[in-house]
C-alpha cells in the first residue's frame, strides 16, 4: 500500500479575484476582520487516484484565485493533506488531526467512498460541515448529518443510460465494474432499470479495487457476444478500460462499449484518444457542456494549469467552494457548524455544468444529467452532448 506524501500545510492565501470568471459568480470579498475560516482538504495527491486529487486541488485554488479569500469578514485558509487514495485509516486520522490540532471549520474533498465514510463519524463528533466533492455512492450523506455533497451519485449518472440502452438497440448486455460501493450502486441501478426496460444481462463481472487486471474479464465479455459492455471504474482508470477493450478486439467483435462518465473521463481524453470514438456515456458534466458559464471555467481552468482539462471532480470540488462562500456569506461570517450547515441546504446557483441545487432533505445534489457520445471536435477528443435529464435527483441504489 502506497504512503501519503509527506503531510504538509498548503496556506492559500491569495489576492481578492481576477477577471477570468468577471461576472460569472458574485463577488464575496468583504474587509477582513475575524479569525481565519481553515478548510481542511483531504485527497489522494499520490497513488492511483491522485487525478482525483490534482482536479481538486487544482479547482479550489482556482476558485479562490478567481473570487478572492474573504468572505464577510473572513479569511479562507485551506489546509492540503494528502491521503493515499487507498486507506480509510489514513484518512480518519488526517480528518482528526484537522479538526483536533489545526482547528478546521470545514471538512472537504474526499476522493473514494471508503475514504468518506472512514471521516464521517469525525465530522459528527465535532459538528463541522463536510463537503463531499467526489466519493459517489448513494448512502454517503446518510453517515453523518453534517455531510453536504456537491459531486455526484452513480446511481444519479447511470439510471438514464440504463433507460436509454434498450431504445437504441441495446438488448443484451454484461455489466463490469469495480468492486466498491459506487461500482455496487451502479451495477445494481443499470441492471434492474436495463431489464425492467426489456433488456437482458447476460453476465456481472466485478474487478478488485486495488491493482486490477481487466484482461481475464474483458475475455470473459468477448465470448458472452452482448450487444455492449456496460462499465464502471473510478477516475483515472478509464485509459486503462479503453485500451484493453480495443487491444483485444471487442470492437471489432461488434460489441459496443457504454457506461458512467468515468471510462471516459475529460482528463483522460487526449490519452484515449480515437480508442473512446462512439462511446454513449451518462454523466453530470462535460468540458464540451456549450454553456458560457463551462465556456469561461474550461478556459481560465486550462490557463491556470498548463492546459489540464477539469473533469467531474474539479466541478464538484469548485462548486464545494461556490457552496462555503454563499453559506458564509448568508450566516454574515458566522462558521458555527449547525449554522452553516443549515445556510447550505437549499442553496441554489448556476455552475459550469449547469443549474445545481443542494437538496435540503438529503443534502445531496439535484443537477442535470447529459447523454454524451465521445466525437473529435477541433482536433481533439470530447464527450458531446446529445439528450439531458433536467434537475435529477439521486434515484437510490
Amino acid at each position: 500500500m502506497p504512503h501519503p506524501i509527506d503531510l504538509q500545510r498548503r496556506h492559500l492565501l491569495l489576492a481578492s479575484g481576477t477577471a477570468l470568471a468577471a461576472g460569472l459568480l458574485p463577488s464575496f470579498a468583504r474587509a477582513a476582520g475575524a479569525t481565519p475560516l481553515k478548510v481542511g482538504l483531504i485527497v489522494p495527491m499520490s497513488g492511483p487516484f491522485a487525478s482525483t486529487g490534482r482536479q481538486v486541488d487544482a479547482a479550489v485554488r482556482l476558485f479562490i484565485q478567481q473570487h478572492g479569500d474573504t468572505v464577510a469578514g473572513r479569511k479562507i485558509e485551506v489546509i492540503l493533506k494528502d491521503d493515499g487514495g487507498l486507506s480509510p485509516d489514513v484518512t480518519k486520522r488526517l480528518a482528526q488531526e484537522l479538526v483536533a490540532r489545526d482547528k478546521v471549520e470545514v471538512l472537504a474533498g474526499f476522493g473514494l467512498t471508503p475514504l468518506a465514510l472512514a471521516a464521517a463519524p469525525i465530522a459528527t463528533q465535532a459538528k463541522v460541515p463536510m463537503i463531499v466533492m467526489a466519493a459517489a455512492t448513494s448512502i454517503i450523506p446518510q453517515r453523518s448529518p453534517y455531510i453536504v455533497r456537491t459531486g455526484l451519485t452513480l446511481p444519479q449518472v447511470t439510471a438514464p443510460l440504463a433507460e436509454w440502452a434498450p431504445k437504441n438497440k441495446i438488448k443484451t448486455v454484461v455489466t463490469l465494474v469495480s468492486d466498491y460501493g459506487p461500482g455496487l450502486d451502479s451495477e445494481k441501478t443499470f441492471v434492474t432499470r436495463f431489464t425492467k426496460a426489456g433488456g437482458k444481462i447476460l453476465e456481472s463481472l466485478r474487478v478488485p479495487l486495488r491493482n486490477p487486471d481487466y484482461a481475464p474479464f474483458l475475455a470473459r465479455v468477448r465470448d458472452a457476444r452482448p450487444d455492449a459492455l456496460f462499465v464502471f471504474v473510478p477516475s483515472g482508470e478509464g485509459a486503462a478500460v479503453m485500451k484493453q477493450f480495443t487491444d483485444r478486439g471487442l470492437a471489432n467483435a461488434g460489441i459496443r462499449l457504454i457506461g458512467t462518465g468515468d471510462v471516459v473521463d475529460d482528463d483522460l481524453m487526449e490519452t484515449i484518444g480515437a480508442a473512446s470514438e462512439g462511446v454513449v456515456s451518462s454523466f453530470n458534466y462535460s468540458a464540451a457542456h456549450p454553456s458560457p458559464e463551462n465556456k469561461a471555467y474550461v478556459e481560465a481552468f486550462e490557463k491556470a494549469n498548463k492546459g489540464m482539462r477539469p473533469n467531474m471532480h474539479s466541478v464538484g470540488a469548485y462548486d464545494g467552494m461556490q457552496l462555503l462562500y454563499l453559506a458564509l456569506a448568508k450566516t454574515g461570517g458566522d462558521s458555527n457548524g449547525d449554522k452553516l450547515l443549515a445556510a447550505m441546504k437549499g442553496m441554489a446557483w448556476v455552475s459550469p455544468r449547469g443549474p445545481m441545487e443542494i437538496d435540503p432533505a438529503t443534502r445531496d445534489t439535484i443537477q442535470n444529467v447529459y447523454l454524451r457520445k465521445a466525437e473529435k471536435v477541433n482536433g481533439g477528443w470530447y464527450n458531446v452532448e446529445f439528450d439531458k435529464i433536467e434537475k435529477f435527483r439521486d434515484p437510490g441504489a
